[in-house]
């Protein structure tokens, strides 16, 4: 392990336990154990084990973060030992086990429904009082839609339901009395690594029927990815983002024979190496964007972008309460979706670029790809919300808006 390399695929989450500030591990692998907490002061020296420094590097950097206390060659394998028994590294026995969860997951033909019972109720006959309790918190005089023009998408969030119930009625309501065929969702892939996207053709699971997916839609779009796109699907198992989208959407097509085309989008800053642009995002999903935008084009085809905006506070790695930090990153919702509403992806991209994403917008690539696939379009903002966690000092803004055709 000349050059120890932490893996990317867990969530942090600062947590106060018995007036100790403590950091909450989250792996949706299951290699660390629920509740596993570690000091804050070792998320800096996870930071450092990216694969390319070697052990004399960290010992001179760790060395220095501790403010000269040295830290010989020795002293970090011990403590690599112990990351890796913990599941913190990125060894072979962390890739064994992804390995094998890839299978496991590949040999089913269902993605289940993960977040029912936890998230949203787990039975037909509690699950469809709750979503038309949701669906009726619609406002009851929303922003007009264009008078006669075809509904092409919405925005929704992907929160969770009960803390997003208001924006998720507004989003889903202009949606009753249609009958797709077919409902593209862009889901938000908070742990894909490899590419930009990650697909799966396994129907989606929920307490009120399987959603199938639409497979030759699906293959299409993987051969058009190529190194865009995750050859996996891992990924889909344990995400929420495109699940929450299907509940409502079966809910609401009742019977309707429709299929599901369920696109998960990762973030752009790894993808594209730093140079998070327009141009450098066209460069590696061009194909995939234009075959995309051949599938979003079907007159009886929806779009549904499943996404949250700007996620602030100390639990997003703010050292602001987010408080301090609401009026700015409303602010950059305000932007990305006038940008958005105006068709103008540039402005969008350069949105993003002016504050440097420092408002862990986990939704960008979604609304990037809405973005470069709708036709000439009006976007209607029907809501914007915010979720605040008083414990962590911390937020989650989101929104619903309406795409129509001009």
């Amino acid at each position: 392990m000349e050059h120890p390399r932490a893996r990317h695929d867990l969530e942090f989450i600062p947590f106060d336990h018995e007036g100790r500030q403590m950091i909450l591990v989250r792996d949706r692998l299951g290699l660390v154990p629920y509740g596993t907490g570690i000091p804050p002061g070792l998320l800096p020296i996870l930071a450092l084990m990216d694969g390319l420094r070697s052990l004399g590097d960290l010992a001179r950097e760790i060395t220095a973060l501790q403010g000269g206390r040295s830290v010989s060659r020795e002293d970090i394998l011990a403590v690599l030992a112990e990351l890796d028994q913990a599941g913190l590294l990125d060894t072979e026995r962390y890739r064994a086990a992804k390995a094998q969860a890839a299978a496991d997951f590949a040999a089913k033909p269902v993605r289940e429904a993960v977040f029912a019972g936890q998230a949203y109720p787990d039975t037909r006959a509690l699950l469809a009082p709750y979503l038309d309790a949701i669906l009726a918190l619609a406002p009851q005089a929303p922003p007009a839609l264009p008078a006669g023009a075809r509904l092409l998408g919405i925005i929704a969030p992907h929160i969770d339901p009960e803390a997003g119930k208001t924006a998720y009625g507004a989003a889903y309501a202009p949606l009753r009395g249609l009958a797709p065929k077919r409902v593209v969702v862009l889901g938000v892939g908070h742990q894909i690594i490899r590419g930009l996207y990650c697909l799966t053709d396994k129907s989606y699971a929920t307490p009120l029927g399987d959603v199938p997916a639409d497979a030759t839609a699906v293959a299409r779009l993987k051969a058009a990815g190529g190194a865009a796109v995750d050859p996996g699907d891992l990924q889909h198992r344990d995400e929420h983002s495109v699940e929450f989208q299907a509940v409502f959407l079966r809910h609401l097509f009742g019977e309707t024979d429709f299929s599901l085309v369920p696109v998960l989008c990762g973030s752009p800053l790894g993808a594209l190496s730093g140079n998070a642009s327009r141009a450098a995002f066209l460069e590696l999903a061009g194909p995939f964007l234009e075959t995309l935008k051949e599938l979003a084009a079907a007159p009886d085809t929806l779009v549904v972008a499943g996404v949250d905006f700007c996620h602030i506070g100390p639990k997003f790695g703010h050292d602001k309460p987010a408080q301090l930090l609401e009026d700015a990153a409303t602010a950059h919702d305000a932007a990305l979706l006038d940008a958005l509403g105006k068709g103008d992806a540039e402005a969008f991209w350069a949105e993003s670029a002016r504050v440097k994403d420092r408002f862990n917008v986990c939704g960008l690539t979604a609304l990037a790809t809405l973005a470069e696939i709708l036709p000439p379009s009006d976007m209607t903002v029907l809501c914007r919300d915010i979720m605040r966690e008083k414990e962590t000092a911390s937020a989650v803004t989101f929104a619903a808006a309406a795409v129509t055709a001009r």
